[in-house]
Parts: structure tokens; sequence; C-alpha cells
């Protein structure tokens, strides 16, 4: 799949460089700070890729690697909160990220940008973006708040687990007081709840759990839960992942350093992001099951949350959605233009795809 994805990519970037018109320009190099460790599967280890991929197509230009990039991973460039603020000042010159964690930045709205409770899946999501008028919102985001940053879509992974506790959840009620660290959007829900969240880096969760500091969590895929340990300290993980279907990344770049660099090279990048989609979904969908198989086998129990608890959840985020459509007109724009678009997407989805087989649940 990769060695094809390869073959695909230099394909696309050979037609770009034919007829192109040959540039001199200084050599470009990408400083990317990441905020996950890229040694996190399919979540962390996208831009990691996007770095080999887009070294390799860069030597085929004129005066050899006109144009190269360099991950370095959280807190060894600067601080991952420090991203955005940092490329838009051009104290580098470019990072990613995900609205989702922006929010501080951004407003809730970034949130919309990054996943959505019972929102869209992965192949929804990018339809809107790259053929609905997502991307221009994206990039709006950005824009209306003042930072100087060229935003490329860079990544998509598939949904997360929706916790992880040391009882069952049956009732909202068994959700009340709870301390969690909670993702995006998603954590209004839980609040509106009754649980107290926050957002702690992967890193920090384990500790916090061993401290008694939290009592539940939720992070990301199985695979990447795993590679925390998050398995070896709770016992219950639910699903679907409600909060976050799909989640998007991008690649920023300072806005003057995107202006200063040549056509080819900026096709290269946003072909390199492209095909970081695929390879990033792919990669995600591809290792899961042997993660859950092996947490099965060590204890863990899989739990799917209850009709009932689910419409909880989306009655909760009903709600939320409704209270910031009054009081951020920027939020009710993007929402507004979302949900037209999966109003019109449904009707695809509806007559398209068989329904999605369904597995034995308690």
């Amino acid at each position: 799949m990769k060695k094809l994805l390869s073959i695909g990519l230099a394909t696309l970037i050979s037609f770009v460089l034919i007829g192109a018109t040959p540039s001199y320009a200084d050599k470009v190099l990408l400083k990317v700070p990441v905020w996950f460790s890229t040694a996190l599967p399919s979540l962390g280890s996208t831009p990691k890729w996007v770095e080999t991929e887009l070294n390799k197509l860069s030597k085929g230009l004129k005066g050899g690697h006109a144009l190269s990039m360099k991950v370095y991973e959280p807190g060894k460039l600067i601080p991952p909160k420090e991203i955005l603020e940092s490329v838009s000042t051009g104290s580098v010159n470019a990072g990613y990220v995900t609205p989702g964690y922006l929010r501080g930045q951004l407003g809730d709205k970034g949130g919309i940008l990054s996943a959505v409770p019972f929102g869209p899946d992965a192949p929804e999501f990018m339809a809107w973006i790259y053929h609905g008028n997502g991307r221009a919102l994206w990039q709006g985001l950005y824009d209306d708040a003042g930072f100087n940053v060229h935003s490329i879509p860079c990544g998509i992974i598939a949904p997360e687990t929706s916790g992880w506790f040391t009882k069952e959840i049956n009732s909202p009620a068994d959700l009340a007081g709870l301390r969690m660290r909670f993702f995006g959007l998603g954590a209004l829900v839980m609040e509106k709840l009754g649980v107290s969240t926050s957002q702690l880096p992967g890193g920090e969760i384990v500790p916090a759990l061993e401290k008694g500091a939290i009592d539940a969590t939720e992070f990301s895929m199985p695979a990447i839960d795993r590679r925390l340990g998050i398995n070896k300290v709770l016992k219950y993980n639910y699903f679907p992942g409600w909060h976050q279907p799909a989640t998007l990344f991008d690649l920023i770049i300072n806005g003057d350093t995107w202006k200063t660099m040549t056509e080819t090279q900026q096709q290269i990048v946003e072909l390199t992001c492209k095909a970081a989609m695929t390879e990033g979904l792919s990669y995600g969908e591809a290792i899961q099951f042997e993660a859950m198989k092996e947490n099965s086998a060590a204890g863990t129990v899989n739990k799917y949350w209850s009709p009932e608890m689910l419409d909880t959840f989306e009655g909760a985020w009903n709600e939320i959605v409704a209270e910031m459509s009054a009081a951020d007109p920027q939020f009710k724009v993007i929402w507004d233009d979302l949900q037209t678009f999966r109003a019109d997407y449904a009707i695809w989805n509806e007559w398209a795809y068989l329904p999605r087989p369904g597995t034995s649940r308690d």
C-alpha cells in the first residue's frame, strides 16, 4: 500500500514538474514542530511520513533539495501550545496541529474543523473539506483570528474510543462527579453531564490515573491508547467514538514563507499532504484490531454505549450547538455550512451504502 502511495504521489508530482518554469529560489527548509510524538501510530506518525515522502520527491528539483522538511518531536523546538503563535510570527516557519487543540486561540468553532460529536466520518468529512466549503472555512478560522498562516489539510484518523473507565457506565448518573481527560467539543458534552474534564497531554494520562488525579480518560484509538499503557490501568473501554467519528489535522506554514515558495514547491507540499490523508486513515484502520485482540486477552472489556446513553450524549451536544450558534456568529456560519452539506450528502449515503454490519454487544 505504501509503495503504491509513493508511486502515485511521484506520478502526480511529475505532472507538476513537467511544464513548470524552473525556479532557482533559495532552498526552503520547513521546520515542523508537532503536537504528538511520532512514535504514536497514525496519530503521530503521519507528519513523519510527510517528511519522508516530501524529501524524496524534492530531490528531483533543480539544485537538489530546493525544498525539504524536518519534523521536531514535541517540546524539542517549541512547546506544542506555542506552535500556532510561533508559526504566525515566523519564529518557526511551519507546524503540525489540529484546530481542536487550538480552541483557546481560535474559539470553540475551531473544534468543527477537527472532530465533531455525532458528525461526519472520514469520507464525508473529506468530501466537505475538498469539494465543499470546508477548506475555505478552515483557512478563514486562522485569517479571522489574525494568524499569518497558510493551512493545508494533512491528516485524518478514523473513530477513537470514547472512554476508559474503572467501572461500567450504565446511566448519566454514573458519569456525574467523574474527573476525566477528554478532548475537544466532546468535553463540553461531558461537562454538561456533570463530568469535570481536562485535556492532559498523552504522556501525562497514566501518571494522573495512577495518582488518582483523574478517574477516567479518553485519548485516541486502541493501538495508540495501548501504546500509552491506558489498558493496564483502566478495564472498561467504551465505543463508539461519538465524540470523534473522524479527526482532522493540518500543516500550517507561515504566510510569508508560503508566498515566497515557488508554485512547484507549494504543489509538492499540497500533494504530499493530500496523500498523507490516505496514509493516515488507512494505516489507522489497519492496526486497531490487533490492539483490540491484545487488550481483550489481557483483560480489557469492550463496551458499546447503550442507545439511551448515546441519545443522552447527542441531546447534550444539540443543546451546546444551539448555545454556541447563538453566542458566536462565526460558529454558526461554519456549523450551518457543514449541516447543509451533510443534508445533501445524506441523500447519497442513504442509497449508496450497505448498513454497517453490527457485532454482538452486551
